[in-house]
């Protein structure tokens, strides 16, 4: 039986390249396309040119070692925006009709990012080997998370993929509004203090030494007003101190984070997290919108209300809250209500405990879920936006403060001398 050369194209539209054996052109023809691959050129050994298609095979095997060579790993991590695109995109094409399949070729062929380009390929090619789509997500535990996977698994069960896809893409695009906002809140403050200390460092070092010899040239041994004397002396101490001030603020970053990655350090730190005067009650109300939001969306999606629980508290956030919904997910293994857990936790207001009862009375628990994570993430947005309002000007009178008073503690001997200076001309 003659070998026959040929170069095809495979259902993802990726040219290979190979020798089959047949009777006839035709017969390999039909043998390819029992394979699901097109061929392109089919040419018989000793009765064509046969050397071109083996070049291409090489060069074939080239690409696809290359392709290799930049594969995602399982510890492949992608930022929550690439992963909320890639879920919103999918969504959409097979909203719009496309097999899983084609929607990830689709969308493997677009994908800019190395990494993510990898990953989709990969998912691809176990999907076209058998395997499901949740099982293909759980190679890459660090970017497609268990609330992801099981998502993803009970629309598979439930022949609704499109539309859990949908509630995905939706889910990330809550959670990272809501995080974006949340940070803008924080950043804020910490970017204006940084800015603060800087100045104050640099003015501290650099301008107030050189005033204190214009001051001691020109006053000739006079005393300087308390201020000016509060300020040098302050500069005089950072000076002969800051390698010893600079090796502490390392040893306090070093430690706290030490300290925040013990469980008792965690728990510590996020208890205060809650009780903050004003950072606090913006804290509280995003866990409160994150676990309603996870469980609402896992419940409407088809996951069992245990399993939801277990996922929605490795996604909480906060190690107080965890512990909430550990307790909750216990009380429930018991055939409990979720409210009596709830309310002794100390975490959720009255209208969430009286929210969640009244919608485990109805048979709405997750609507009424979804309904609590709407609110307050409105809640949260007002938060944000009355504490920017608050802290801005604030900040920029500390700011404001700090500067003014080294600035004013120059200028007091100045006047001084200026005066000095005048009587000395008028006499």
């Amino acid at each position: 039986m003659p070998n026959f050369h040929y170069i095809a194209l495979d259902q993802n539209g990726q040219e290979i390249a190979g020798v089959i054996d047949a009777v006839s052109d035709a017969e390999a023809i039909n043998a390819l396309r029992s394979q699901q691959l097109y061929p392109t050129q089919v040419v018989q050994e000793g009765k064509g040119d046969t050397a071109s298609i083996k070049k291409r095979a090489r060069t074939t095997t080239a690409k696809a070692k290359g392709k290799a060579a930049v594969k995602a790993t399982a510890t492949a991590k992608v930022k929550g925006k690439t992963l909320m695109i890639f879920t919103r995109q999918l969504a959409t094409l097979i909203d719009s009709g496309l097999p899983l399949l084609r929607g990830l070729t689709v969308l493997g062929r677009q994908e800019p990012l190395p990494v993510m380009k990898s990953t989709i390929n990969t998912l691809a090619d176990a999907v076209q080997t058998g395997s499901t789509f949740s099982e293909s997500l759980q190679q890459y535990p660090r970017i497609f998370n268990k609330l992801y996977v099981n998502m993803v698994k009970a629309g598979e069960l439930g022949g609704v993929l499109e539309i859990v896809l949908n509630r995905l893409a939706e889910y990330q695009e809550k959670a990272q509004k809501l995080k974006n906002k949340v940070v803008a809140a924080m950043v804020y403050p910490i970017i204006v203090m940084f800015i603060a200390v800087a100045i104050m460092i640099f003015l501290m070092l650099v301008i107030v030494p050189k005033f204190e010899g214009i001051f001691k040239d020109m006053l000739q041994g006079k005393p300087l007003p308390w201020l000016t004397q509060v300020v040098i002396g302050m500069s005089r101490w950072i000076g002969a101190n800051f390698v010893y001030l600079a090796i502490g603020a390392f040893g306090i970053v070093v430690a706290w984070k030490i300290f925040s990655s013990t469980k008792g350090g965690r728990v510590v730190i996020d208890k205060a997290k809650l009780r903050m005067p004003i950072f606090g009650d913006v804290q509280r109300k995003t866990a409160i919108s994150r676990f309603t939001r996870t469980l609402g969306t896992l419940v409407t999606s088809g996951v069992p209300i245990l399993q939801a629980l277990n996922i929605t508290r490795e996604t909480a956030g906060n190690v107080v809250v965890s512990d909430a919904i550990n307790k909750v997910h216990d009380a429930v293994k018991e055939g409990e209500s979720m409210v009596a857990p709830l309310d002794g936790s100390g975490v959720f207001p009255p209208m969430v405990i009286s929210m969640v009862d009244v919608g485990e009375e109805t048979g709405q628990l997750p609507e009424m879920l979804l309904k609590i994570a709407d609110v307050y993430e409105d809640e949260v947005d007002n938060s944000v936006s009355a504490l920017t309002s608050l802290l801005e000007p604030l900040m920029i009178v500390f700011l404001a403060v700090v500067v003014g008073v080294i600035v004013m503690a120059l200028f007091l001997p100045l006047i001084s001398i200026i005066q000095n200076l005048s009587s000395g001309s008028g006499g």
